[in-house]
């Protein structure tokens, strides 16, 4: 890539004592002689990032000034082949099963290399910055000699035409002398344009031998203007600049004309050089635009890769979501060519640094992960053991709570990978599922005894829906003895319980409200029928209750104490004293029939711990 910032030399209209431009001409002189980097160098495409090495190698250890528009090229060129090397690496390794968090960036020898050998071309380039403004100060001193020689000849008239071939020899060996500083360029091409022209002005040669000399300078001039013209078919813009830049050097070095053709003479170059600079300024100007759109695109993809790392990822999914839609912006990027020179570095600094960072994230996350699989296998390694030391139990009731506890914990426990995780779960399963067949084996023949307790359960039903019928003497006895005997049978088929409970409750509810039988007693059948369910839940659920209601006869039975105790204090005489002992006498009764009541049903979970045991 050019450099932007290349001058564009425009001609200057010479005055009629002048046979090249004025102000800009020396300036055009030096820039002429410094643009030796062509278009085709930094057009050269690098397939590989040794090929870009082994051109670094060969600017740092040959003898040719380095070039920074070359340099910055390769220098660019180098980086995104690294880049595109070590994406590529990257996806290969994930390609072939490789985890993303184990993934390491290994060290580059290309890119150490390279960046040595750019430390020595910045010490070359600093080295030959120095020697050339020391050289560029001698040629100036030697200039100004060469000017002081030819003011010297222009002083002797007479002497003109003797002095000539020492003249010719003065203006070959400026000819031969390059750079000179620039703050110092137009001044001295000025005072030598001066003294040549009055030279020549002075000049007092033979009419043929000046006819001829101007003669010679028309043709070659000519010959420089038609160049110059054809330079306008040439499809190379870059390419035509650059050999009008030597056109213009060999039209300066070039003696005079005839007076009269001057500046006819130079107006058709500058003409013709016109034509080429605003084609030039005018490439330029469409590749700095093109240049700042890619920026503008390139700074769009940076904010896209800046706004998916700082995205929240939920999980492994939503990682390797951004990881697509990353790898497509990097796609996308290597279709846009260059940022302006100043910023193309920097832009793709920015770019490599966010998609750093975001696989930086992608690993950290799925290092923790793996860390939290470990702990989750972990887990379920210590629940799958638990559950093969519970399969060949027989103690049916508790070890089935056991196993649903574990099967619930199984649940909590996060994921792990696949592959284990279907391994822990086979064998969690089959422990699980040894047990549960073996117990219903073991209990296939309670199933006709559930059918038969289904039989007499409901003959019971029936015999309460009698009773509302047909009380007669000793309801409550008949109701009592009536439940008991549905307490004291066994279990009934699971699909028909809530039937049967709903169908029961509403018979009793009816024979308590239509038969007044005793709430205390109704509140007992109740929790006695309740007991199934609570037993259903294992036996530490029929443990805590029976503790609770202990609790409870143990506070009921102090309170009956502390009530007797005081009573002994009261005096009956008085109509007051006499009404507050009924008071207490009918609460301490309330908390006897209540006692007993608690009591009763201790005795029934007691009888229900017992026929569980005998199953």
């Amino acid at each position: 890539m050019m450099d932007s910032q290349e001058k564009v030399l425009v001609p200057e209209e010479p005055n009629t004592e002048t046979t090249a431009g004025t102000n800009n001409s020396a300036v055009e002189e030096n820039n002429a002689a410094t643009a030796e980097t062509t278009d085709e160098v930094l057009k050269k495409v690098y397939k590989t990032k040794k090929e870009v090495v082994e051109r670094i190698k060969e600017i740092a250890h040959g003898n040719d000034n380095p070039e920074k528009e070359e340099i910055d090229n390769l220098k660019t060129m180098f980086y995104k082949l690294h880049f595109a090397e070590r994406e590529a690496e990257m996806k290969a390794y994930i390609e072939a099963g490789g985890e993303p968090e184990k993934y390491q960036i290994q060290p580059d020898e290309d890119e150490e290399v390279f960046k040595a050998e750019m430390g020595v071309i910045k010490e070359k380039r600093a080295r030959i910055f120095l020697e050339q403004e020391n050289q560029k100060q001698e040629n100036l001193k030697k200039k100004q000699e060469i000017i002081e020689k030819i003011k010297a000849l222009t002083t002797s008239p007479e002497e003109a035409n003797k002095s000539f071939q020492e003249f010719k020899a003065l203006q070959q060996e400026w000819k031969e002398i390059k750079l000179v500083p620039a703050e110092k360029a137009n001044e001295l091409w000025r005072n030598y344009q001066l003294y040549v022209e009055q030279f020549y002005d002075l000049l007092k040669l033979n009419s043929e031998a000046r006819e001829y000399d101007f003669k010679k300078n028309l043709e070659i001039k000519a010959r420089l203007c038609e160049a110059a013209e054809k330079l306008a078919e040439e499809s190379d813009v870059i390419s035509a600049f650059h050999q009008l830049q030597k056109l213009h050097q060999e039209f300066r070095e070039t003696g005079p004309v005839a007076k009269e053709l001057r500046e006819s003479t130079w107006a058709r170059f500058k003409a013709a050089s016109t034509v080429i600079n605003k084609r030039h300024q005018q490439h330029f100007e469409d590749l700095r635009a093109k240049e700042e759109e890619n920026l503008a695109k390139k700074t769009t993809l940076c904010e896209k890769v800046e706004a998916i790392t700082k995205e929240e990822k939920k999980g492994a999914a939503d990682w390797e979501k951004a990881t697509k839609e990353i790898i497509a912006i990097q796609a996308e990027w290597k279709t846009i060519g260059f940022a302006p020179q100043k910023m193309n570095v920097k832009i793709f600094e920015r770019f490599r640094i966010a998609c750093d960072g975001f696989f930086g994230g992608k690993a950290e996350y799925f290092k923790d992960l793996k860390q939290k699989f470990a702990e989750n296998t972990e887990k379920k390694k210590a629940l799958v053991e638990q559950a093969k030391a519970l399969q060949d139990s027989t103690d049916w009731k508790s070890t089935s709570d056991k196993l649903i506890t574990l099967q619930k914990e199984w649940k909590k426990i996060g994921v792990v990978p696949k592959k284990t995780g279907d391994l822990l779960w086979n064998e969690f399963l089959g422990a699980c599922n040894h047990f549960f067949e073996a117990r219903n084996a073991a209990n296939a023949g309670t199933k006709n005894e559930e059918r038969a307790n289904l039989e007499k359960k409901q003959g019971i039903i029936e015999q309460l829906k009698a009773l509302i019928e047909d009380a007669g003497e000793n309801i409550q006895e008949k109701v009592r003895s009536l439940t008991d005997e549905y307490n004291a049978t066994g279990h009934v088929p699971f699909k028909e319980k809530d039937r049967l409970y709903k169908e029961y409750h509403e018979v009793l509810d009816r024979l308590y409200k239509e038969l007044n039988i005793s709430a205390a007693r109704r509140r007992l059948d109740n929790f006695k029928n309740n007991l199934k369910n609570v037993a259903e839940k294992g036996s530490n659920a029929l443990d805590s209750e029976r503790a609770r209601l202990m609790r409870r006869y143990e506070q009921m039975k102090q309170e009956i104490q502390t009530y007797e105790n005081n009573l002994g204090f009261l005096n009956a005489a008085s109509k007051k004293g006499n009404s507050l002992i009924d008071e207490m006498n009918r609460k301490v009764q309330k908390l006897k029939d209540d006692m007993n009541l608690v009591y009763q049903k201790i005795k029934a979970i007691d009888a229900e711990c017992n026929e569980n045991e005998d199953k």
